[in-house]
Protein backbone atom coordinates (compact mmCIF):
# COMPACT_ATOMS: atom_id res chain seq x y z
CA UNK A 1 0.00 0.00 0.00
CA UNK A 2 1.16 3.10 -0.84
CA UNK A 3 0.35 6.45 1.58
CA UNK A 4 -2.07 4.39 3.38
CA UNK A 5 -2.50 5.03 7.39
CA UNK A 6 -4.36 3.55 9.90
CA UNK A 7 -7.13 6.65 10.24
CA UNK A 8 -7.65 5.51 6.67
CA UNK A 9 -8.20 2.22 7.41
CA UNK A 10 -10.49 3.86 9.64
CA UNK A 11 -12.33 6.02 6.82
CA UNK A 12 -12.45 3.14 4.91
CA UNK A 13 -13.97 0.65 7.84
CA UNK A 14 -16.04 2.84 10.00
CA UNK A 15 -13.84 0.86 12.72
CA UNK A 16 -12.99 1.73 16.48
CA UNK A 17 -9.23 2.22 17.38
CA UNK A 18 -9.15 0.44 20.70
CA UNK A 19 -4.85 1.42 20.53
CA UNK A 20 -2.21 2.57 18.49
CA UNK A 21 -2.08 6.11 16.56
CA UNK A 22 -3.77 6.99 13.54
CA UNK A 23 -0.88 8.39 11.69
CA UNK A 24 1.08 5.37 11.56
CA UNK A 25 1.81 4.23 7.94
CA UNK A 26 0.98 0.68 6.71
CA UNK A 27 2.50 -1.28 4.31
CA UNK A 28 0.98 -4.16 3.15
CA UNK A 29 -2.35 -6.06 3.69
CA UNK A 30 -1.60 -9.87 5.27
CA UNK A 31 -3.90 -12.20 5.22
CA UNK A 32 -1.66 -15.45 6.30
CA UNK A 33 -0.21 -15.29 9.51
CA UNK A 34 2.81 -17.63 8.68
CA UNK A 35 3.78 -14.26 6.23
CA UNK A 36 2.99 -11.29 8.58
CA UNK A 37 5.94 -8.80 9.15
CA UNK A 38 6.14 -5.31 10.54
CA UNK A 39 4.36 -2.50 9.17
CA UNK A 40 1.49 -4.99 7.73
CA UNK A 41 -2.14 -4.48 8.29
CA UNK A 42 -2.94 -8.32 9.68
CA UNK A 43 -6.50 -9.26 8.42
CA UNK A 44 -7.93 -11.97 10.57
CA UNK A 45 -10.31 -14.31 8.63
CA UNK A 46 -12.93 -16.83 9.70
CA UNK A 47 -11.82 -20.15 7.90
CA UNK A 48 -13.13 -23.44 6.86
CA UNK A 49 -11.00 -25.50 9.48
CA UNK A 50 -9.28 -22.08 11.46
CA UNK A 51 -10.25 -18.54 12.87
CA UNK A 52 -7.49 -16.10 12.15
CA UNK A 53 -8.14 -14.01 14.88
CA UNK A 54 -6.03 -16.54 17.26
CA UNK A 55 -3.26 -15.07 15.26
CA UNK A 56 -3.13 -11.39 16.35
CA UNK A 57 -1.09 -11.32 19.13
CA UNK A 58 1.67 -13.12 17.26
CA UNK A 59 1.13 -10.60 14.63
CA UNK A 60 1.06 -7.41 17.12
CA UNK A 61 4.35 -8.96 18.60
CA UNK A 62 6.13 -8.24 15.43
CA UNK A 63 4.87 -5.09 14.80
CA UNK A 64 1.82 -5.80 12.72
CA UNK A 65 -1.54 -3.47 13.36
CA UNK A 66 -4.55 -5.56 13.18
CA UNK A 67 -8.14 -5.62 12.91
CA UNK A 68 -10.58 -7.61 14.90
CA UNK A 69 -14.55 -8.23 15.02
CA UNK A 70 -14.07 -10.42 18.48
CA UNK A 71 -12.36 -7.51 20.97
CA UNK A 72 -14.53 -4.96 21.92
CA UNK A 73 -12.18 -3.45 25.08
CA UNK A 74 -9.37 -0.74 25.02
CA UNK A 75 -5.61 -2.89 24.69
CA UNK A 76 -2.51 -1.36 25.92
CA UNK A 77 -0.32 -1.68 23.15
CA UNK A 78 1.73 1.03 20.96
CA UNK A 79 0.18 -0.83 17.92
CA UNK A 80 -2.86 -0.50 15.47
CA UNK A 81 -5.91 -2.24 16.87
CA UNK A 82 -8.70 -1.84 15.11
CA UNK A 83 -12.46 -3.21 16.00
CA UNK A 84 -14.78 -3.61 12.72
CA UNK A 85 -18.24 -5.75 12.79
CA UNK A 86 -16.97 -7.82 10.07
CA UNK A 87 -13.03 -8.29 8.94
CA UNK A 88 -14.01 -10.04 5.86
CA UNK A 89 -16.23 -7.47 4.83
CA UNK A 90 -13.60 -5.14 6.09
CA UNK A 91 -11.13 -5.78 4.16
CA UNK A 92 -13.30 -5.31 0.77
CA UNK A 93 -14.00 -1.54 2.12
CA UNK A 94 -10.41 -0.78 2.60
CA UNK A 95 -9.84 -2.49 -1.40
CA UNK A 96 -12.57 -0.34 -2.68
CA UNK A 97 -11.28 3.11 -0.47
CA UNK A 98 -7.95 2.26 -2.32
CA UNK A 99 -9.63 1.83 -5.74
CA UNK A 100 -11.32 5.32 -5.62
CA UNK A 101 -7.99 6.97 -5.12
CA UNK A 102 -6.85 5.60 -8.55
CA UNK A 103 -10.31 6.40 -10.47
CA UNK A 104 -8.57 8.35 -13.33
CA UNK A 105 -7.72 5.00 -15.76
CA UNK A 106 -9.77 2.16 -16.86
CA UNK A 107 -10.17 -1.02 -15.51
CA UNK A 108 -10.65 -4.31 -17.17
CA UNK A 109 -12.09 -6.79 -15.13
CA UNK A 110 -12.03 -10.73 -16.22
CA UNK A 111 -13.64 -13.74 -15.46
CA UNK A 112 -15.21 -16.62 -17.04
CA UNK A 113 -15.43 -20.88 -16.52
CA UNK A 114 -11.66 -20.99 -18.33
CA UNK A 115 -9.18 -19.02 -19.30
CA UNK A 116 -9.70 -16.06 -17.01
CA UNK A 117 -5.84 -16.52 -15.73
CA UNK A 118 -4.28 -16.67 -19.34
CA UNK A 119 -7.04 -13.65 -20.64
CA UNK A 120 -5.68 -11.42 -17.85
CA UNK A 121 -2.28 -11.97 -19.01
CA UNK A 122 -2.43 -11.56 -22.92
CA UNK A 123 -5.17 -8.16 -22.12
CA UNK A 124 -1.83 -7.01 -19.64
CA UNK A 125 0.97 -7.73 -22.93
CA UNK A 126 -1.03 -6.23 -25.46
CA UNK A 127 -1.66 -3.08 -23.07
CA UNK A 128 1.68 -3.14 -21.82
CA UNK A 129 2.89 -2.68 -25.52
CA UNK A 130 1.61 1.24 -25.10
CA UNK A 131 0.73 2.23 -21.67
CA UNK A 132 1.93 0.86 -17.93
CA UNK A 133 -0.35 -1.48 -17.13
CA UNK A 134 -1.09 -2.99 -13.39
CA UNK A 135 -2.30 -6.36 -12.92
CA UNK A 136 -3.56 -9.04 -11.07
CA UNK A 137 -0.65 -11.49 -9.49
CA UNK A 138 -0.82 -15.02 -8.73
CA UNK A 139 -4.36 -16.54 -8.99
CA UNK A 140 -5.53 -13.70 -6.16
CA UNK A 141 -9.25 -13.61 -7.88
CA UNK A 142 -10.98 -14.24 -4.67
CA UNK A 143 -13.08 -11.89 -2.60
CA UNK A 144 -9.76 -11.98 -0.32
CA UNK A 145 -7.46 -11.64 -3.41
CA UNK A 146 -9.37 -9.18 -5.48
CA UNK A 147 -9.75 -6.42 -2.25
CA UNK A 148 -5.57 -7.57 -1.85
CA UNK A 149 -4.48 -6.94 -5.24
CA UNK A 150 -6.17 -3.51 -5.54
CA UNK A 151 -4.26 -2.13 -1.99
CA UNK A 152 -1.43 -2.55 -4.25
CA UNK A 153 -2.62 0.22 -6.40
CA UNK A 154 -0.40 3.01 -6.95
CA UNK A 155 0.24 6.19 -9.24
CA UNK A 156 2.41 5.73 -12.63
CA UNK A 157 -0.44 3.18 -14.17
CA UNK A 158 -2.56 4.08 -17.31
CA UNK A 159 -4.41 1.00 -16.45
CA UNK A 160 -5.55 -1.92 -14.47
CA UNK A 161 -6.21 -5.45 -15.43
CA UNK A 162 -8.19 -7.42 -12.31
CA UNK A 163 -9.01 -10.65 -12.53
CA UNK A 164 -12.35 -11.98 -10.82
CA UNK A 165 -13.35 -15.41 -9.49
CA UNK A 166 -16.50 -16.95 -8.47
CA UNK A 167 -17.50 -20.24 -6.67
CA UNK A 168 -20.94 -19.53 -5.52
CA UNK A 169 -23.81 -17.01 -6.29
CA UNK A 170 -23.39 -13.30 -4.62
CA UNK A 171 -19.53 -13.06 -5.08
CA UNK A 172 -19.58 -11.84 -8.21
CA UNK A 173 -21.28 -8.52 -7.31
CA UNK A 174 -19.02 -7.78 -4.07
CA UNK A 175 -16.07 -8.00 -6.50
CA UNK A 176 -17.68 -5.61 -9.01
CA UNK A 177 -18.12 -3.07 -6.48
CA UNK A 178 -15.09 -3.05 -5.40
CA UNK A 179 -13.24 -3.23 -8.95
CA UNK A 180 -16.10 -1.08 -10.91
CA UNK A 181 -14.46 -2.16 -13.94
CA UNK A 182 -14.98 0.33 -17.44
CA UNK A 183 -14.71 -2.96 -19.71
CA UNK A 184 -16.02 -6.56 -18.54
CA UNK A 185 -14.49 -9.93 -20.26
CA UNK A 186 -16.86 -12.89 -19.92
CA UNK A 187 -14.08 -15.65 -21.64
CA UNK A 188 -16.32 -18.41 -21.82
CA UNK A 189 -19.68 -20.48 -19.56
CA UNK A 190 -18.47 -23.90 -18.78
CA UNK A 191 -19.51 -26.45 -15.90
CA UNK A 192 -16.70 -25.40 -12.76
CA UNK A 193 -18.76 -25.05 -9.39
CA UNK A 194 -21.49 -26.31 -10.89
CA UNK A 195 -22.63 -27.80 -8.13
CA UNK A 196 -22.80 -24.79 -5.67
CA UNK A 197 -24.51 -23.00 -9.02
CA UNK A 198 -27.19 -25.81 -9.88
CA UNK A 199 -26.93 -25.23 -14.28
CA UNK A 200 -25.15 -23.37 -16.92
CA UNK A 201 -27.75 -20.77 -17.18
CA UNK A 202 -26.71 -20.13 -13.86
CA UNK A 203 -23.18 -19.48 -13.46
CA UNK A 204 -23.23 -17.19 -17.08
CA UNK A 205 -26.06 -14.98 -15.33
CA UNK A 206 -23.45 -14.90 -12.11
CA UNK A 207 -20.56 -14.41 -14.51
CA UNK A 208 -22.79 -11.43 -15.95
CA UNK A 209 -22.99 -9.64 -12.96
CA UNK A 210 -19.61 -8.42 -13.48
CA UNK A 211 -21.30 -5.79 -15.20
CA UNK A 212 -23.28 -4.46 -11.74
CA UNK A 213 -21.20 -1.72 -11.03
CA UNK A 214 -19.37 -1.30 -14.37
CA UNK A 215 -18.80 2.44 -15.05
CA UNK A 216 -21.38 4.56 -16.98
CA UNK A 217 -20.31 4.06 -20.62
CA UNK A 218 -18.36 0.76 -20.03
CA UNK A 219 -18.21 -2.45 -22.59
CA UNK A 220 -19.05 -6.06 -21.90
CA UNK A 221 -16.97 -8.10 -24.09
CA UNK A 222 -17.96 -11.78 -24.53
CA UNK A 223 -16.95 -14.89 -26.32
CA UNK A 224 -19.34 -15.19 -29.04
CA UNK A 225 -18.41 -18.54 -29.72
CA UNK A 226 -20.37 -19.64 -26.70
CA UNK A 227 -23.95 -20.15 -27.15
CA UNK A 228 -24.79 -19.25 -23.89
CA UNK A 229 -22.83 -15.89 -24.54
CA UNK A 230 -23.69 -15.16 -27.61
CA UNK A 231 -27.32 -15.47 -26.88
CA UNK A 232 -27.22 -12.78 -24.52
CA UNK A 233 -25.75 -9.86 -27.16
CA UNK A 234 -28.38 -6.90 -27.63
CA UNK A 235 -30.26 -8.37 -24.36
CA UNK A 236 -28.89 -6.67 -21.85
CA UNK A 237 -28.61 -3.57 -21.01
CA UNK A 238 -25.00 -2.23 -22.19
CA UNK A 239 -23.01 -2.57 -25.26
CA UNK A 240 -21.56 -5.76 -26.00
CA UNK A 241 -18.66 -6.50 -28.40
CA UNK A 242 -17.76 -9.70 -29.33
CA UNK A 243 -14.66 -11.94 -30.08
CA UNK A 244 -14.51 -15.60 -31.39
CA UNK A 245 -13.31 -17.38 -34.81
CA UNK A 246 -17.29 -17.53 -35.81
CA UNK A 247 -18.11 -15.24 -39.03
CA UNK A 248 -20.41 -12.90 -37.15
CA UNK A 249 -17.81 -11.89 -34.26
CA UNK A 250 -16.71 -8.23 -34.01
CA UNK A 251 -13.21 -9.56 -33.41
CA UNK A 252 -12.69 -12.97 -35.35
CA UNK A 253 -9.91 -15.24 -36.27
CA UNK A 254 -9.18 -16.60 -39.96
CA UNK A 255 -6.72 -18.97 -41.48
CA UNK A 256 -5.66 -21.09 -37.83
CA UNK A 257 -2.52 -22.88 -38.46
CA UNK A 258 -0.49 -24.33 -35.94
CA UNK A 259 3.17 -24.86 -36.47
CA UNK A 260 6.10 -25.98 -33.93
CA UNK A 261 4.69 -24.85 -30.88
CA UNK A 262 3.43 -21.88 -32.56
CA UNK A 263 -0.11 -20.73 -33.28
CA UNK A 264 -0.63 -18.19 -36.42
CA UNK A 265 -4.00 -16.57 -37.56
CA UNK A 266 -6.12 -13.45 -38.74
CA UNK A 267 -7.39 -11.21 -36.72
CA UNK A 268 -10.53 -9.05 -38.36
CA UNK A 269 -11.95 -5.93 -37.43
CA UNK A 270 -14.15 -3.48 -39.05
CA UNK A 271 -11.99 -4.01 -42.49
CA UNK A 272 -8.85 -4.02 -40.76
CA UNK A 273 -6.44 -7.67 -40.70
CA UNK A 274 -3.69 -7.88 -38.70
CA UNK A 275 -1.11 -11.21 -38.99
CA UNK A 276 -1.13 -12.17 -35.19
CA UNK A 277 1.83 -15.05 -34.03
CA UNK A 278 1.54 -16.22 -30.25
CA UNK A 279 4.06 -18.46 -28.65
CA UNK A 280 1.29 -21.09 -27.69
CA UNK A 281 -0.88 -23.89 -28.85
CA UNK A 282 -4.90 -23.91 -28.95
CA UNK A 283 -8.04 -22.43 -30.62
CA UNK A 284 -8.54 -21.25 -26.96
CA UNK A 285 -5.86 -19.09 -26.81
CA UNK A 286 -6.79 -17.61 -30.30
CA UNK A 287 -10.10 -16.67 -28.80
CA UNK A 288 -7.85 -15.67 -24.85
CA UNK A 289 -5.85 -13.49 -28.33
CA UNK A 290 -8.53 -11.66 -29.39
CA UNK A 291 -10.42 -10.38 -26.42
CA UNK A 292 -6.74 -9.23 -25.43
CA UNK A 293 -6.55 -7.10 -28.95
CA UNK A 294 -10.13 -6.04 -28.50
CA UNK A 295 -9.58 -4.63 -24.71
CA UNK A 296 -6.50 -2.80 -26.18
CA UNK A 297 -8.31 -1.43 -29.48
CA UNK A 298 -11.18 0.16 -27.32
CA UNK A 299 -8.13 1.69 -25.37
CA UNK A 300 -7.03 3.55 -28.11
CA UNK A 301 -4.11 0.74 -29.34
CA UNK A 302 -3.48 -0.42 -32.77
CA UNK A 303 -4.42 -3.96 -33.36
CA UNK A 304 -1.14 -4.41 -34.81
CA UNK A 305 0.75 -2.89 -31.97
CA UNK A 306 -1.42 -4.67 -29.44
CA UNK A 307 -0.23 -8.61 -31.24
CA UNK A 308 3.39 -7.15 -30.65
CA UNK A 309 2.46 -7.87 -27.13
CA UNK A 310 2.37 -11.41 -27.08
CA UNK A 311 5.94 -12.45 -29.27
CA UNK A 312 7.43 -13.09 -25.34
CA UNK A 313 4.42 -15.01 -24.09
CA UNK A 314 4.73 -18.68 -23.85
CA UNK A 315 1.48 -19.41 -21.90
CA UNK A 316 0.83 -19.52 -18.28
CA UNK A 317 -0.42 -22.79 -16.58
CA UNK A 318 0.71 -24.83 -20.09
CA UNK A 319 3.91 -25.79 -20.44
CA UNK A 320 5.73 -27.62 -23.27
CA UNK A 321 8.61 -29.15 -22.05
CA UNK A 322 11.06 -30.42 -24.60
CA UNK A 323 13.55 -32.93 -22.92
CA UNK A 324 16.49 -33.20 -25.58
CA UNK A 325 16.85 -36.57 -27.11
CA UNK A 326 14.22 -37.57 -25.01
CA UNK A 327 10.29 -37.02 -25.27
CA UNK A 328 7.78 -34.22 -24.97
CA UNK A 329 6.03 -33.05 -21.80
CA UNK A 330 2.92 -30.49 -22.15
CA UNK A 331 2.26 -29.82 -18.70
CA UNK A 332 -1.25 -29.16 -17.78
CA UNK A 333 -1.51 -30.40 -14.16
CA UNK A 334 -2.65 -27.26 -12.24
CA UNK A 335 -6.18 -27.62 -13.05
CA UNK A 336 -9.43 -28.85 -15.13
CA UNK A 337 -12.63 -28.79 -16.43
CA UNK A 338 -14.53 -30.11 -19.37
CA UNK A 339 -13.96 -27.17 -21.26
CA UNK A 340 -10.28 -26.83 -20.46
CA UNK A 341 -9.57 -30.66 -21.15
CA UNK A 342 -11.11 -30.60 -24.32
CA UNK A 343 -9.22 -27.92 -25.34
CA UNK A 344 -5.98 -29.61 -23.95
CA UNK A 345 -6.90 -32.49 -26.24
CA UNK A 346 -6.87 -30.81 -28.76
CA UNK A 347 -3.87 -28.88 -28.60
CA UNK A 348 -2.83 -31.79 -28.40
CA UNK A 349 -3.83 -33.29 -32.12
CA UNK A 350 -2.36 -30.44 -33.14
CA UNK A 351 1.22 -31.09 -31.90
CA UNK A 352 3.54 -32.20 -34.75
CA UNK A 353 5.15 -34.83 -34.09
CA UNK A 354 7.39 -37.97 -35.18
CA UNK A 355 6.46 -40.11 -31.98
CA UNK A 356 3.12 -41.43 -30.40
CA UNK A 357 0.49 -39.02 -28.68
CA UNK A 358 -0.19 -40.11 -24.86
CA UNK A 359 -2.88 -38.17 -22.56
CA UNK A 360 -2.30 -38.74 -18.62
CA UNK A 361 -5.88 -37.35 -17.33
CA UNK A 362 -6.48 -37.20 -13.66
CA UNK A 363 -10.34 -36.37 -12.04
CA UNK A 364 -12.05 -33.00 -12.55
CA UNK A 365 -13.02 -31.87 -9.62
CA UNK A 366 -16.00 -29.67 -8.03
CA UNK A 367 -18.65 -31.15 -11.07
CA UNK A 368 -21.10 -31.90 -7.98
CA UNK A 369 -24.00 -34.94 -8.96
CA UNK A 370 -23.16 -35.50 -12.68
CA UNK A 371 -19.22 -35.33 -12.16
CA UNK A 372 -18.91 -39.37 -13.86
CA UNK A 373 -21.36 -37.83 -16.93
CA UNK A 374 -19.05 -35.30 -17.38
CA UNK A 375 -16.00 -37.46 -17.17
CA UNK A 376 -17.87 -40.08 -19.96
CA UNK A 377 -18.59 -37.22 -22.31
CA UNK A 378 -15.00 -36.71 -22.13
CA UNK A 379 -14.12 -40.00 -23.23
CA UNK A 380 -16.45 -39.79 -26.05
CA UNK A 381 -15.04 -36.57 -27.28
CA UNK A 382 -11.18 -38.09 -27.04
CA UNK A 383 -12.77 -41.69 -29.10
CA UNK A 384 -12.35 -39.68 -32.44
CA UNK A 385 -9.21 -38.26 -31.73
CA UNK A 386 -5.71 -38.89 -33.26
CA UNK A 387 -4.04 -39.99 -29.73
CA UNK A 388 -2.60 -43.04 -29.67
CA UNK A 389 -3.14 -43.83 -25.72
CA UNK A 390 -4.73 -42.70 -22.72
CA UNK A 391 -3.94 -42.88 -19.47
CA UNK A 392 -6.81 -41.94 -16.63
CA UNK A 393 -5.99 -42.43 -12.95
CA UNK A 394 -9.09 -41.57 -10.54
CA UNK A 395 -12.23 -42.82 -9.84
CA UNK A 396 -14.33 -40.67 -11.82
CA UNK A 397 -11.86 -41.10 -14.45
CA UNK A 398 -12.13 -44.28 -14.64
CA UNK A 399 -15.79 -43.19 -16.69
CA UNK A 400 -13.67 -41.91 -19.55
CA UNK A 401 -11.94 -45.29 -20.44
CA UNK A 402 -15.46 -47.41 -20.29
CA UNK A 403 -16.37 -44.75 -23.32
CA UNK A 404 -12.66 -45.76 -24.94
CA UNK A 405 -13.73 -48.92 -24.54
CA UNK A 406 -17.28 -48.84 -25.14
CA UNK A 407 -16.31 -47.99 -29.21
CA UNK A 408 -14.54 -50.56 -30.99
CA UNK A 409 -13.55 -48.37 -33.58
CA UNK A 410 -11.77 -46.01 -31.77
CA UNK A 411 -8.19 -44.72 -32.51
CA UNK A 412 -7.09 -44.51 -29.23
CA UNK A 413 -6.53 -47.34 -26.35
CA UNK A 414 -6.89 -46.55 -23.15
CA UNK A 415 -5.65 -47.51 -19.22
CA UNK A 416 -5.97 -47.05 -15.84
CA UNK A 417 -4.03 -46.76 -12.87
CA UNK A 418 -4.83 -46.57 -8.84
CA UNK A 419 -2.03 -43.63 -8.36
CA UNK A 420 0.23 -41.66 -9.51
CA UNK A 421 3.09 -43.77 -9.07
CA UNK A 422 2.26 -46.46 -11.27
CA UNK A 423 1.43 -44.06 -13.97
CA UNK A 424 4.91 -42.82 -13.66
CA UNK A 425 6.70 -46.56 -13.98
CA UNK A 426 4.17 -47.37 -15.92
CA UNK A 427 5.15 -44.03 -18.58
CA UNK A 428 8.59 -44.22 -18.04
CA UNK A 429 8.83 -48.00 -19.24
CA UNK A 430 6.94 -47.16 -22.89
CA UNK A 431 8.03 -43.37 -23.50
CA UNK A 432 10.38 -43.28 -26.69
CA UNK A 433 12.15 -40.45 -28.34
CA UNK A 434 9.73 -38.19 -30.28
CA UNK A 435 7.06 -39.07 -28.08
CA UNK A 436 4.33 -36.24 -26.52
CA UNK A 437 2.66 -36.89 -23.30
CA UNK A 438 -0.01 -34.69 -22.35
CA UNK A 439 -0.56 -34.53 -18.32
CA UNK A 440 -4.13 -32.80 -17.46
CA UNK A 441 -5.78 -33.51 -13.86
CA UNK A 442 -7.72 -31.02 -11.18
CA UNK A 443 -4.57 -29.68 -9.29
CA UNK A 444 -6.13 -32.35 -6.16
CA UNK A 445 -5.01 -35.17 -7.95
CA UNK A 446 -1.39 -33.95 -7.91
CA UNK A 447 -0.08 -34.75 -11.81
CA UNK A 448 2.40 -32.78 -11.40
CA UNK A 449 4.00 -35.68 -9.60
CA UNK A 450 4.21 -37.39 -12.24
CA UNK A 451 5.85 -34.34 -14.50
CA UNK A 452 8.05 -34.37 -11.80
CA UNK A 453 9.28 -38.08 -12.14
CA UNK A 454 9.67 -37.59 -15.54
CA UNK A 455 11.43 -34.55 -16.38
CA UNK A 456 14.17 -36.46 -13.61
Amino acid sequence: MVNVTVRDILKATGGELLSGNEDTELLDICTDSRKIKAGDLFVPLLGEKVDSHIFIDKAMEVGAATLTSEHDGIVESDKAYIRVDNTRDALQDIGLYIRKRYDDMPYIGVTGSVGKTTTREMITAAISTSKRCFHTKENRNSQVGVPVTLSELDKGYEAAVIEMGISEPGEMERLSRMVMPSICVVTIIGVAHIEHMGSKENIRNEKLKIASHMKEGGIMLLNGDDPLLNEVKGRIDYKTITFGCGEENDFRATDIVAKQGHTYFKCLHDGESVDVCLATMGRHNVRNALAAIAVAYLLGIPMEVASEGFKDFYGIRQRVLKLEGRYTIIDDAYNASPDSMRAAIDVLCDYKCEGRKIAVLGDMFELGENSRKYHRELGEYIRDKKIDEVVVVGKDSMEIKKAIDECPDSYCKAYSFSDNEEVSIYLMAIMKPEDVVLIKGSNGMKLNEVVNILMN
